[in-house]
């Protein structure tokens, strides 16, 4: 049986694909407050704001390609049991290969209810062909489509599946986010007693109190192919 090897990914780990995240240094993404185009309060103050900001964003990442980082996650299915939860709204794990991946927060490639967001009836992929929505338009349900994304304040519907996986892990594997950062800390405690950790991050972190974690002090290229070769030996 092969082994379980869950991986957690954050805005590092697209770094190199070119594609920003809301975590900026300057906490700006496109130079739009969090606040105006992530929260819930945003959404029902300027809907065609945020339509059009998201219809923007999407078109940069279908520009975006998958680095050599998502690539190395999903060869490892070819030799381990391989889940990924990533806090990214990209889809760029799934456009490397992998098979098996939950966003924590969303998808971008996605819009969905504004009234209902999870109900599957009224979600809908987009296409690089077909990827602006045109403010106004609505859902099944007679509600504004919005994009299906986590916003800032709302709760996480996809944390008790990424949970469930995280307890399976033979190996968990933190790459481009920070153990100060939730979910990724809350999602650390539910592996099993003396779980191998590895942190991919260039950062310097403070691991004293978990002896059994290893920084792989390096970018996501460059520090999977590191852990690849760990795990060999």
């Amino acid at each position: 049986m092969s082994k379980k090897v869950v991986f957690l990914t954050g805005a590092g780990m697209s770094v190199e694909s070119g594609f920003k995240t809301f975590r900026g240094s300057d906490g700006l993404w496109e130079n739009y407050p969090v606040e105006q185009v992530a929260s819930h309060e945003g959404w029902l103050a300027d809907p065609t704001l945020v339509t059009n900001f998201y219809n923007m964003l999407r078109r940069k990442l279908w520009n975006a390609q998958p680095n050599e980082g998502h690539k190395l996650i999903a060869e490892m299915e070819r030799d381990y049991d391989v889940s990924v939860l990533t806090q990214n709204v990209d889809d760029l794990h799934e456009r490397a290969g992998s098979s098996k991946v939950i966003h924590l927060h969303g998808e971008l490639s996605k819009v969905c209810s504004s009234d209902d967001p999870y109900n599957e009836r009224y979600i809908r992929q987009l296409t690089p062909e077909h990827s602006d929505v045109e403010p106004g338009t609505k859902a099944g349900d007679g509600s504004l489509l919005r994009p299906f994304i986590v916003f800032f304040g709302e709760s996480v519907p996809m944390l008790e599946p990424a949970a469930y996986e995280a307890r399976k892990a033979d190996v968990l594997v933190i790459v481009g986010t920070s153990l100060n950062v939730y979910p990724a800390a809350g999602l650390v405690r539910y592996v099993k007693p003396g779980c191998p950790i590895y942190l991919i991050d260039p950062n310097a972190v403070a691991i004293d109190y978990m002896p059994n974690l290893t920084h792989i002090q390096k970018g996501a290229s460059e520090g999977m192919r590191e852990l690849v070769e760990r795990l060999k030996k």
